[in-house]
């Protein structure tokens, strides 16, 4: 499952850069991130993503900037805050984006019910002056085995569909966006 979304300014300069994004899935869809092992904050910190035990990544993403110029980031299946979580680590620069998994909150709860919710810390630089992308493309999913059985991280209870999704997004700027969409099954 890829969110694919893009950002442009009304006069074609840089777009502001974000402070948070939930990504918001169907109530049809659920997650198993037991099924998969676990890797540390700790672990990536210390050792990157390549010292995560094998079968940790969940999915990958990649940031495109105004220049063309791009980042890549992995997703690795975590804990964070307690709870089941992803941490999104971006090789190239040491960056890692905690983002938890949690249950849809209301009033998105009557359309989602799971939410990734993902918090950009803040760093030195004015928020004013932090570079937004221009596109952000990230997929969740991965497979694995358990119990003798093939096991995605990303499952739906009604393979029929059409699925809801949403991308509630907050700039430093204080602009909010909800974009959505729908999806259908893809045809077997």
């Amino acid at each position: 499952m890829t969110f694919d979304r893009h950002s442009r300014t009304a006069d074609g300069g840089i777009p502001a850069g974000a402070r948070r994004f939930v990504f918001l899935f169907d109530s049809a869809l659920r997650f198993n991130p037991t099924a998969f092992p676990v890797c540390s904050r700790q672990t990536i910190d210390t050792g990157g993503v390549a010292a995560c035990p094998p079968g940790s990544r969940v999915g990958s993403a990649v940031g495109t900037y105004l220049d063309g110029s791009q980042v890549e980031a992995v997703a690795v299946n975590s804990q964070v805050a307690g709870g089941p979580g992803v941490l999104l680590a971006f090789p190239a620069t040491g960056l890692v984006l905690e983002q938890t998994l949690e249950r849809a909150t209301i009033p998105y709860q009557r359309e989602y019910t799971w939410a990734i919710d993902e918090l950009l810390p803040p760093n030195e630089t004015p928020p004013q002056n932090r570079p937004g992308t221009t596109r952000f493309v990230i997929t969740f999913g991965a497979t694995t085995t358990a119990g003798g059985r093939p096991v995605s991280y990303v499952e739906t209870a009604d393979p029929h569909g059409p699925y809801s999704f949403g991308l509630w997004s907050e700039f430093v700027t204080g602009q909010v966006a909800l974009p959505t969409d729908h999806a259908l099954p893809r045809p077997r």
